[in-house]
């Protein structure tokens, strides 16, 4: 395929397509993966060609020409038409700066052909003399009247260039209808492919976010009904408070009775006292009056001794009252802010079911 008078220029890798010939407008990929794609100058011809081997068969060999043109479909892909190969060649590149300094070289090569193509004639020109004549000393009619080998010759050449120039037409009809469009639905395939993997993560992300949701909703809803119970618990020591406060008032009332008792029969010891120097007249009436003060004193300590511990047992009653009052307002407050997140993570639940 290459001589060794061919040199390469410049090089890329690029996806390699060809127009399929039944058609004339889909692509054919001519490889699955990305292939080396080069300029090659042949300095003995003075020729440009763009070059691509795929394992051993040669994928693109396409000789540059003054009359091609390369055009940007899109910003990764481009084309040229190659009528002598009677094809469409197509590359889509991985960046559009790679796209542009293809086509850029694409220009430099094609105006150099031309350069080329142009100093040949020159130089024929100048070795046959027979060539030199111009172009207005040639007339038109004997051309297409004669009959002569020469004339004949000549007559081909025109066709040939006519049948160049219909291909050519046909060639830029068939892009301008199929490979455009033809890029065109394939970028937006593969926009539509990048949204849908984007739709999809933010599906399992949502799907991750709801079991999240429901697993601490079921927390919560554990934890709501602990506080149900504890509450129910509370609720029920607040009426075994009001027994208990009943019987506070029955003790209190006792102990008010006490001291009354108490009060009178210190009254009575001192009156007692004062008295018994008077009234103790015999020894019987003596001893009868001490043993009876003995036992008011006795009664007395007793009494007394009731009445501490009634009043410790009316302290501790009062203290145990405040705490569960404590606790149950406390256990009121974490419940209702548990039922505002619960109503939250409801909320929550709702609009996402509804989105």
């Amino acid at each position: 395929l290459l001589s060794c008078r061919e040199q390469p220029i410049f090089s890329t890798r690029a996806h390699v397509f060809q127009i399929d010939p039944a058609t004339k407008r889909n692509w054919i990929p001519a490889s699955k993966h990305a292939l080396t794609v080069s300029y090659f100058y042949d300095a003995t011809r003075n020729v440009y060609r763009i070059i691509s081997v795929g394992g051993t068969k040669a994928i693109i060999n396409s000789t540059i020409t003054p009359n091609m043109t390369f055009t940007k479909t899109s910003q990764k892909f481009g084309q040229w038409a190659d009528s002598r190969a009677n094809t469409v060649y197509g590359l889509g590149f991985a960046s559009e700066q790679h796209l542009s300094q293809f086509a850029e070289k694409f220009q430099e090569v094609k105006e150099a052909a031309r350069l080329a193509r142009e100093k040949s004639q020159d130089k024929t020109e100048l070795t046959n003399p027979a060539l030199s004549i111009t172009s207005h000393q040639v007339l038109p009619s004997p051309i297409i009247s004669s009959n002569g080998p020469g004339e004949d010759k000549l007559f081909r050449s025109q066709s040939a260039d006519v049948e160049i120039t219909t291909e050519k037409e046909r060639l830029k009809k068939m892009l301008s209808e199929g490979s455009v469009s033809e890029v065109q639905w394939e970028a937006e395939f593969f926009s539509l492919q990048d949204n849908n993997s984007k739709l999809v993560a933010a599906l399992h992300e949502a799907n991750a976010n709801v079991d999240q949701w429901k697993k601490q909703l079921s927390a919560y809803q554990e934890e709501t009904e602990s506080l149900r119970q504890r509450v129910a618990e509370l609720e029920s020591q607040g009426a075994h408070d009001s027994s208990s406060e009943n019987n506070k008032e029955e003790l209190s009332q006792t102990l008010e009775e006490l001291e009354l008792l108490i009060k009178a029969k210190d009254e009575e010891i001192q009156m007692l006292k004062s008295q018994k120097c008077g009234r103790w007249e015999a020894e019987g009436e003596r001893e009868e009056t001490l043993q009876k003060l003995q036992e008011l004193e006795a009664r007395n300590a007793e009494l007394e001794q009731r009445l501490h511990l009634a009043e410790q047992s009316l302290a501790e009653t009062l203290a145990e009252r405040e705490k569960l009052q404590g606790e149950v307002a406390k256990a009121a407050e974490i419940m209702d802010v548990k039922i505002f997140e619960l109503s939250e993570i409801r909320q929550g639940l709702a609009k996402l079911v509804e989105s």
